[in-house]
């Protein structure tokens, strides 16, 4: 299928997370900023204000790492799976999409910014963190500190693997839900983001597990 470029030469490319799914930002390209970007690894566009090429972190030093690049089944529009070094945003932010509508169509500044919903669950168990009400279950098992949580995941643990044993689909499920929790509230405890864990996970893939356990034993002789 050859792509289709619109009449200034120009193709839509969007960034996408590889790890956590999320878009990081929407720009142009035309058939060279194409080709540099699938040659150099890097997110290269075409800038319609300054009429030249642009590479992604350029000045920043926040480059988008390319990890493969799909096109949808029109040919107009690019889907590119990025590792992001930094923010996307020039504001900063991870990504440019940060503003909601409202019902007029009013553009205002989201309190989280979009997310998968493991992601978005991350910033909202990070959020009751400081929350100053009094019944907040995430709260409890924070200031609980790790053992609280520690007892939990073991807890809910147990109840998954016996769910699995013998249980209906449903509460394999509900189960499953409760260990992804807490084990949340456990990251957010250490300060581990669920970024780190699912690019560990993606270093592993294509790994035989046995062999990946045997790099991480230790010696003791």
């Amino acid at each position: 299928m050859d792509l289709k470029f619109d009449d200034k030469g120009l193709i839509t490319a969007i960034a996408q997370d590889e790890i956590t799914g999320d878009v990081r930002m929407v720009a142009w390209m035309n058939a060279e900023a194409l080709k540099v970007t699938l040659e150099t690894g890097r997110a290269t566009f075409f800038s319609r204000s300054r009429g030249r090429l642009w590479t992604k972190g350029e000045t920043s030093g926040h480059f988008l790492r390319v990890r493969a690049v799909h096109a949808d089944c029109d040919g107009d529009t690019l889907l590119l799976q990025v590792n992001a070094e930094g923010p996307s945003c020039h504001t900063g932010r991870p990504t440019c999409f940060f503003r909601s509508l409202d019902a007029e169509g009013r553009a205002t500044d989201a309190p989280l910014p979009p997310a998968n919903f493991l992601s978005f669950l991350e910033q909202e168990i990070e959020q009751r963190r400081s929350s100053t009400g009094t019944k907040s279950y995430t709260k409890a098992l924070l200031d609980g500190g790790a053992s609280k949580i520690g007892e939990k995941v073991l807890e809910e643990a147990g109840e998954f693997a016996r769910a699995i044993a013998g249980e209906t689909n449903e509460r394999v499920a509900s189960e499953a839900a409760d260990v992804l929790y807490h084990l949340l509230v456990g990251l957010r405890l250490r300060g581990v983001s669920l970024q780190e864990v699912l690019s560990t996970l993606h270093r592993r893939s294509g790994v035989s597990g046995l062999v990946e356990k045997a790099s991480r034993s230790v010696s003791t002789d």
